[in-house]
């Protein structure tokens, strides 16, 4: 039985939530969003709160339970308050430029600028030349758009460089200096 699946999800003020028959229409002051639920789960609503239920007692139903409620809290957060996601650049040159509010240029050691233009509804931040910022109201495509961000150049494990999310850490290998000074080799 699902711990969160059970749980019902506030319905904040400013925000309003419309259900059809297998469609949840979420509205509020960052935006809107519709999701698309399955039929072995049900979504009602009364004032103040949302509720996801199970339609039949089989594997199905009882796995989409929780995740549809998930989403639809993500969705409520997103409309009220919206989500965020923080990168940083790490190397010598490393630097990125705000073109517009959804476009970025990263000088990130190619031989030219990378350009990357955000999906509608996910806007790009840029603070002090190395720090990004990817933010908009649905959850999932934020972390997509930071993902494809960070895919551009993943830090590498020798010397840290590339980009990474903020608190990410990198373990660093040793190379070849760390073969120096053993049994058998060049000292």
């Amino acid at each position: 039985m699902s711990r969160i699946g059970k749980m019902p999800i506030e319905i904040p003020q400013g925000a309003s939530v419309d259900i059809t028959e297998n469609t949840v229409v979420v509205k509020g002051p960052k935006g809107s969003l519709s999701f698309e639920f399955s039929h072995d789960v049900a979504v009602k609503k009364d004032d103040k709160f949302v509720y996801v239920e199970m339609v039949g007692k089989n594997k199905k139903s009882s796995a989409l339970w929780g995740t549809t409620r998930a989403t639809i809290a993500n969705m409520i957060k997103g409309v009220t308050e919206k989500f965020e996601k923080k990168l940083e650049l790490v190397g010598v040159g490393y630097r990125a430029k705000s073109v517009s509010p959804r476009e970025i240029s990263l000088t990130v050691g190619f031989s030219h600028p990378v350009e990357f233009k955000s999906p509608e509804g996910v806007e790009l931040g840029v603070e002090d030349n190395t720090h990004i910022t990817v933010s908009g109201s649905d959850k999932n495509l934020v972390g997509l758009t930071a993902s494809k961000i960070r895919g551009i150049r993943k830090p590498e494990p020798y010397k840290g460089k590339g980009i990474r999310y903020q608190g990410e850490v990198v373990r660093k290998k040793a190379g070849k200096a760390g073969k120096i000074g053993t049994p058998g080799g060049a000292a």
